[in-house]
């Protein structure tokens, strides 16, 4: 059922979009094939499969022989797989394309009909790759010629700086549809999930059954109330901007913000904090959280990308507050959503430490940042 509805879902934006392209409204066609590929095949299986997948969607492919085609891995995401596939074309020309396997079971913690209307504006506002085609579990987009970041690059001061500029774009997007910020919603939908599990392992069980989710509950509730008083704006948000979602061509010096899966109308301090806790990697070190300084460097691009000398104290410390404290639920929301990865992916990544390490440094971070909010609120008399 959950296939043929992701099907059913991506060839209806694929028509939606063809009707837009014949009424004039849009000079794209998004192709759209009912074929899927398994994402768990090795490499030298799965190509032929991706070769008549691109055959299938590029009808002028069709009769090319399977030697005009070369597959290559590209990453493989916590959640997703990504390939590079270069099609050598009669004429000699080589076209690059990316086509991306979504990880199976992604669709109980992600709204892939979402993700593809946004994709559609965030494209035309000029980030990340250019959506060509979906398919059955995943889609293909134009190639970006560029290296993933990682970790320590985004602490460069002139790349934090870069990456601050785009993100304060990219917030001003407009995507149609419900503005309703979706980060309590989607904590409290992770949170039923998470505490109904069940695991078949005992060991996961037994390591499952010691967390005490009427804690997590209560840590929630208190959470949205404070941040609740800090009015942030609602923006679309990325939700996910970690260093593999970042891309850098080094000799034109462009970066790209990649990969909108999670994105959403959101609070623009989670984003930004979420960032934040991004510098400690996929290790959770977070001795590597950006220390204020670096933190005023990068809300000062944010909020003024031309003048960023020219920021105000009073905006810098009341975005720095903002930021601080929605950093405590970035650690909720991905505690919850490993709980639920735990259960549903088979990939080889131990998801229950994962919801202990996130959840132990917010325990960690919430005496300071909640005893910060607060006194910034009876300053500001906001609260």
């Amino acid at each position: 059922m959950g296939a043929a509805t992701k099907i059913w879902n991506a060839m209806e934006v694929a028509e939606e979009e063809e009707a837009r392209e014949k009424s004039g409204s849009s000079s794209e066609i998004i192709y759209a094939s009912s074929l899927t590929v398994d994402h768990s095949l090795p490499l030298p299986q799965m190509t032929p499969r991706i070769i008549e997948l691109c055959k299938d969607l590029f009808k002028h492919w069709s009769e090319l022989d399977d030697a005009h085609f070369s597959v290559k891995t590209v990453s493989g995401g916590i959640t997703n797989l990504l390939l590079k596939v270069s099609v050598r074309e009669e004429t000699g020309n080589i076209v690059n394309l990316t086509v991306r396997l979504y990880g199976p079971n992604t669709e109980y913690v992600i709204n892939r009909e979402r993700e593809l209307q946004a994709i559609r504006y965030l494209s035309a506002a000029g980030f990340g790759a250019k959506l060509l085609a979906v398919f059955g579990n995943g889609m293909v987009q134009s190639f970006i010629d560029a290296r993933t970041l990682t970790p320590l690059d985004m602490r460069r001061p002139k790349l934090a700086a870069e990456i601050a500029k785009q993100l304060s774009i990219f917030h001003q997007v407009e995507i149609p549809g419900s503005k309703e910020p979706q980060l309590w919603n989607d904590i409290f939908k992770f949170f039923q999930k998470a505490s109904a599990l069940m695991f078949d392992d005992g060991e996961k069980q037994r390591k499952f059954e010691t967390i005490s989710f009427e804690e997590v509950h209560t840590e929630v509730i208190e959470l949205k109330e404070l941040t609740g008083h800090l009015d942030a704006p609602v923006v679309f948000a990325h939700n996910d901007l970690l260093s593999g979602n970042l891309m850098l061509n080094d000799e034109e010096e462009k970066l790209y913000l990649i990969d909108f899966e999670y994105g959403s109308y959101n609070y623009r301090g989670f984003d930004i904090g979420n960032h934040f806790n991004e510098y400690a990697g996929y290790d959770c070190d977070y001795s590597l959280y950006p220390t204020k300084d670096e933190q005023y460097h990068f809300l000062r691009h944010y909020l003024e990308p031309e003048n960023p000398d020219e920021v105000s104290d009073e905006d810098l410390e009341a975005l720095y507050i903002e930021t601080n404290t929605y950093m405590l639920a970035s650690h909720l929301y991905w505690a919850l959503w490993a709980l639920i990865q735990a259960k549903m992916s088979p990939i080889d990544f131990d998801y229950l430490s994962y919801f202990f390490l996130r959840y132990d440094e917010y325990k960690k971070q919430k005496g300071n940042c909640f005893s910060l909010a607060k006194s910034y609120l009876s300053r500001s008399g906001a609260g």
